[in-house]
């Protein structure tokens, strides 16, 4: 019974090593790399860049007070349409302290000329009626009363001016009334009933009342990167994609290309402008994000085969053609001229045609 459990166990050995044996071997050899076949085919290529921005007005409009005070009323909102010479806000005027005492001087001063000439004019009247002066002189004394008069005139408009920003001679333009200078949409309005605003000088830039732009003259506002800014020309159409209206893709004509770049995002990037067709029945908004798909260039009716088929060595390239499929596929290696790409499939000037199989990419290797 031990001889026969003895010669069980060396056999069982036995069959464990033989298999490890042949298991290392059928391992250990070689098997064929299988590849993918590809057939070079006429197509179109294109090389395309999509850029980033978004959509705005051409010119948006800063409406600023001709004078300084608080604003007592706020005659339009967001959105309202306006045209030139609209009222957009009221401005109750808060007078400067020196101006205010100034005005009010020429005023006391143009009081007292209008009382000296009007007694001067009284006494020469006077004194015509009796014949004791000339018409001259009492010409002359009238005159200075009408001047006299004029200038009280002037200085109560001036001080009514400084204290309330209103003219009596122009009180339907006055400069408490803050117009629009344009017409269009008005896109925002920055400051609130009671604010204090100032108007535009050497020194500040105003406070803004209202943006107004014409909404019915968009552009696409994006940026390009600096290797391929000098694919493009003015004059290019790209094909807008608007992320808030999926469906509607307008055309754009390229129209400028900043001749400086900027690297406020890290790369250097360069601004561009694009005017935008779109019809009357869609509705845009300032400030929609879009992308810009442009063709930077392009062939028809070329010969192309994928990028992967290719070997490169430096500057020249080379594929592999079938030369016979059996047993097994034999390959042959050609140099070939290439030409433009679109990052999957690039084109073959010289080389190869329709009519052959090329080696494509490992399918299958164990």
């Amino acid at each position: 019974m031990k001889k026969v459990l003895k010669a069980i166990l060396w056999i069982l050995v036995a069959a464990v090593f033989i298999g490890s044996f042949v298991f290392l071997y059928i391992n250990s050899k070689e098997k064929p790399v299988v590849y993918s076949k590809v057939k070079p085919e006429i197509t179109t290529l294109e090389r395309t860049t999509v850029l980033t921005g978004t959509i705005e007005p051409r010119d948006e409009i800063n409406i600023k007070p001709q004078i300084a005070g608080i604003i007592s009323e706020i005659l339009v909102e967001p959105g309202d349409k306006v045209k030139e010479g609209d009222i957009l806000a009221k401005i109750k005027v808060i007078p400067d302290a020196s101006q205010l005492s100034s005005a009010q001087t020429r005023v006391d001063n143009a009081n007292i000329s209008l009382t000296d000439a009007q007694q001067k004019y009284d006494r020469a009247r006077t004194l015509y009626d009796r014949k004791v002066i000339s018409r001259e002189e009492y010409e002359t004394a009238e005159t200075t009363l009408r001047q006299a008069k004029k200038e009280l005139e002037a200085a109560q408009d001036s001080y009514n001016i400084v204290r309330e920003g209103v003219s009596r001679y122009n009180a339907t333009e006055a400069n408490t009334m803050v117009r629009a200078t344009v017409s269009g949409i008005v896109l925002d309005v920055p400051v609130k009933v009671g604010s204090s605003v100032i108007q535009s000088n050497t020194f500040n830039d105003g406070t803004t009342i209202a943006v107004i732009a014409d909404m019915t003259d968009l552009i696409f506002l994006g940026k390009v990167d600096e290797t391929e800014v000098g694919m493009l020309k003015p004059g290019m159409t790209m094909e807008v994609t608007i992320g808030a209206l999926d469906t509607f893709k307008p055309t754009a004509v390229l129209e400028y290309i900043s001749p400086k770049g900027s690297t406020a995002t890290g790369a250097n990037t360069f601004e561009i402008k694009a005017a935008i067709e779109a019809p009357d029945s869609i509705s845009l908004r300032a400030g929609y994000s879009a992308n810009a798909r442009v063709r930077l260039s392009g062939s028809d009716n070329i010969i192309a085969i994928p990028e992967s088929a290719i070997e490169w060595a430096g500057d020249t390239t080379y594929v592999y053609v079938m030369t016979d499929s059996l047993p097994e596929p034999k390959y042959e290696k050609r140099r070939i001229t290439t030409g433009l790409s679109d990052g999957l499939r690039i084109e073959v000037k010289e080389g190869v045609d329709t009519t052959l199989t090329l080696r494509g990419t490992i399918i299958n290797k164990d």
